[in-house]
């Protein structure tokens, strides 16, 4: 019997994620206790918890800055050939001074016109988005002169300097060639920016709040409000680790945007599932909770049953928050970053969905309405299949970008296939089932064609 071949490396370790849910935690714990040691230090200021969203805002910092310094100090990400960048050998300032004032131009058209759809869209103006657009105004000039030397000092150790928003610039400024398809990629990967950082500061404040508010001895003999205590908890854990992805972009931590997910079929499957294009909301086209009722409801005088589902809706948010957590920087939608082969992704390629939609299923028991009727028990569970059924159509999609992409990937995908504790297995009841039946091959990679 041959030796069960290793899993590929990760490109990024356990220690960066678990290096920034170790910062949040602190900055939680110093935010519930804030009354306490402003009163013992005769603090200025307010001398209670601090659940507003400028300590929301305040918490990336201190989940970003122990990731940024373990992926620099540890894992020295900031040497790898895959940054685009050779350290020794720095140009002078006035050999790329011509390469970055292009480049800079291009990143300026490109946040204007990222600023000009966020005005052209209602959305942006109302609700949870108010936040969400303060928060980018007031970071708008810091991020506008702040270009220029970062610009100025990143060229200099470059391999290539003209990279994808140079080539958006010199297309802007007419002066030089560019490549069509290098000006495509850079206006993917800053649509997934605008959309996905706007959407994750509207949802930052709330969830911290709450979780800072949150008064955790009451709740423990409530299965019910405990439950929701530590869900709320890691969603806040989810949301903050991925708000720093979407951030830090940056060649010199490894974490750039490769490429952006090419193909439209992905970034429909993707944009259905966020507001303001979801379909899955109350009233939506996918909404299956019309005349249901949550697990709570059928469960209820039934203790031992209310804790096992308790149990089961905890520890699947523990796996999509861990999941979100395992990509420590690099974390962001619709993009390639990297390959991640650790944490939950040693067991299935998709544990942040298949947790997701397994919670979905157990909470709303769709097969079950208040009114008693079979046609809306038939309806919502067919619906929620349906919601199940764009996940795996994102999972496809995105499966379809990183196999064309990167080599290390596609080892990983075929090791997952045959050795993955989750995907390997449906894998061999897949081939059970379909035994006997005709063989279908699967289009070879780049058959599927990306939308131009």
């Amino acid at each position: 019997m041959s030796a069960r071949p290793a899993r590929p490396a990760s490109d990024v370790s356990a220690g960066v994620g678990l290096s920034g849910l170790v910062g949040l935690a602190l900055w939680v714990i110093l935010c519930r206790n804030w009354a306490g040691i402003a009163d013992a230090l005769a603090l200025p200021g307010p001398h209670e918890p601090l659940a507003g969203p400028n300590a929301a805002l305040a918490a990336m910092l201190f989940s970003g800055l122990p990731m940024v310094a373990w992926s620099l100090l540890v894992d020295k990400v900031h040497l790898r050939a895959s940054t685009g960048i050779d350290w020794t050998n720095p140009r002078p300032l006035r050999d790329v001074v011509d390469v970055s004032i292009t480049k800079i131009a291009g990143l300026w058209a490109t946040w204007s016109l990222v600023g000009f759809v966020y005005c052209l869209c209602r959305w942006y103006w109302r609700g949870q988005y108010l936040f969400a657009m303060d928060v980018i105004s007031g970071l708008a000039p810091l991020l506008f002169l702040g270009a220029i030397p970062y610009v100025l000092w990143l060229d200099r150790v470059l391999v290539n300097p003209r990279d994808a928003s140079w080539h958006f610039g010199a297309m802007l400024i007419g002066r030089e060639t560019y490549d069509k398809a290098e000006v495509a990629h850079h206006l993917r990967a800053w649509a997934v920016k605008g959309f996905f950082c706007a959407f994750m500061f509207s949802i930052i404040p709330g969830g911290f709040g709450g979780v800072v508010q949150m008064n955790y001895a009451a709740v423990l003999g409530d299965p019910l409000a405990l439950g929701n205590a530590l869900i709320e908890t890691m969603f806040l854990v989810d949301v903050q680790i991925a708000m720093v992805g979407y951030l830090l972009t940056m060649k010199p931590l490894d974490a750039q945007i490769r490429s952006a997910n090419p193909y439209l079929g992905g970034w429909v499957a993707a944009l259905i599932c966020y507001p303001p294009f979801i379909l899955m909301g109350s009233g939506g086209v996918l909404d299956y909770r019309t005349n249901g009722a949550e697990w709570t409801f059928w469960l209820q005088g039934m203790p031992v049953l209310e804790w096992i589902w308790v149990v089961a809706m905890v520890l699947l948010t523990g796996i999509y928050a861990w999941a979100t957590v395992a990509f420590g920087l690099r974390f962001s939608n619709l993009t390639y970053r990297g390959v991640l082969t650790n944490g939950p992704y040693a067991f299935t390629r998709h544990p942040a969905y298949l947790s997701k939609n397994a919670f979905w299923w157990i909470s709303t028991l769709p097969w079950l309405t208040t009114t008693h009727s079979m046609v809306d028990a038939i309806r919502n569970t067919v619906v929620l299949g349906l919601v199940s059924a764009v996940y795996f159509w994102r999972a496809k999609t995105e499966e379809a970008h990183l196999l064309a992409e990167d080599a290390k990937y596609r080892e990983y995908h075929a090791w997952m296939a045959e050795h993955g504790l989750v995907t390997g297995t449906l894998n061999r009841i897949g081939r059970l089932i379909l035994r006997g039946r005709p063989r279908v091959e699967p289009p070879a990679i780049g058959a599927v064609h990306p939308a131009e």
